[in-house]
């Protein structure tokens, strides 16, 4: 686990912390703060559409960009935007905050655009759900831009800017991960950009987050929709809020459920592979009528679940 500019843990940080400014050591071109940045949303679907809600009268402007004309009109129509556009050489130029909300396979194809489209200077931040895919082609951009990664643990089963919402970001965990040309005022921003969303921040490395990211996120998936795929349809009448709940991932978009686990394919195999396991486990005392095992295995996994959940409300501390 790396370090930059003697930053804190690789954990979430807590609220006396990031009330803390991370001080700049000399006269920069970058934003003083999120309310004096102008912000260029790129990909304006789910998360760009959620996230320019959340954001609205909290930055200097805000700038919509996005290929889909009906999403820019409906944008328009809702006065989301201080500016949207399908053209980003239009808006690109004007913002010193880019944050790009693309669809993870597409997010390297515009990075590699910024350069083209923008002159001037920027600080860029991606919100793909992976970052061994993208953080080293962030890491190409010329010296004007300062990249930083950054991951939203939220999200919908259903994509698109109808299901925008505002409070999408509220009370999750933000993943920040800083690259070792990201300075101290990119650093802040990004943290008054998860403030300013209601999310917490953690730093983390980025082989952590991928590691991570697998097994809260995608082997979740992965099992509702096996857990779907087996289930007969003629059970369907006693469906209840179990498996309503449990299931619920089942439906994501499966392009990008393709782009996810195509580009985390080891640490998801390896939560795969775990994961039978202790299924076997389970199947195995079944058929010895070993209940005791069974007690155990479900007592383990419940331990686990208390857990995770009072360290993810106490900040990430173990």
């Amino acid at each position: 686990m790396f370090t930059c500019m003697k930053r804190p843990p690789y954990v979430r940080i807590s609220a006396m912390q990031t009330n803390q400014a991370i001080p700049d050591s000399e006269p920069s071109w970058e934003p003083e703060s999120l309310t004096s940045a102008t912000v260029a949303i790129w990909g304006i679907g789910l998360m760009g559409g959620s996230l320019a809600m959340a954001l609205r009268g909290k930055t200097a402007a805000l700038l919509g960009i996005d290929p889909d004309e009906q999403v820019c009109r409906q944008c328009k129509e809702k006065r989301l935007f201080d500016r949207v556009s399908t053209n980003p050489a239009e808006l690109l130029p004007l913002a010193n905050f880019i944050i790009l909300c693309a669809p993870l396979g597409s997010i390297p194809a515009l990075i590699k655009q910024i350069p083209l489209y923008h002159p001037g200077r920027s600080v860029v931040m991606d919100i793909g759900s992976t970052k061994n895919n993208i953080l080293p082609i962030m890491e190409e951009l010329p010296e004007r831009f300062i990249p930083i990664g950054g991951h939203p643990m939220s999200g919908k089963e259903v994509s698109s800017f109808s299901n925008a919402d505002a409070d999408l970001y509220k009370g999750c965990s933000f993943a920040l991960l800083p690259l070792s040309r990201t300075t101290r005022p990119a650093l802040n921003l990004a943290i008054q950009l998860v403030k300013a969303v209601g999310a917490h921040p953690v730093w983390m490395d980025p082989s952590e987050h991928d590691r991570w990211a697998s097994a809260i996120s995608a082997l979740p998936y992965l099992v509702a929709n096996c857990l779907s795929g087996v289930t007969p349809l003629e059970a369907a009448p006693l469906v209840g809020p179990g498996y309503k709940s449990t299931t619920r991932l089942a439906a994501e978009n499966i392009e990008m459920m393709h782009y996810i686990l195509g580009n985390n394919r080891e640490n998801v195999i390896a939560d795969l592979k775990n994961f039978q396991a202790r299924l076997e486990l389970i199947k195995k005392a079944l058929e010895k009528d070993d209940f005791d095992a069974l007690t155990n295995l479900f007592e383990e996994g419940a331990s686990r679940r208390i857990s995770i959940m009072n360290s993810f409300e106490q900040g990430g501390k173990s």
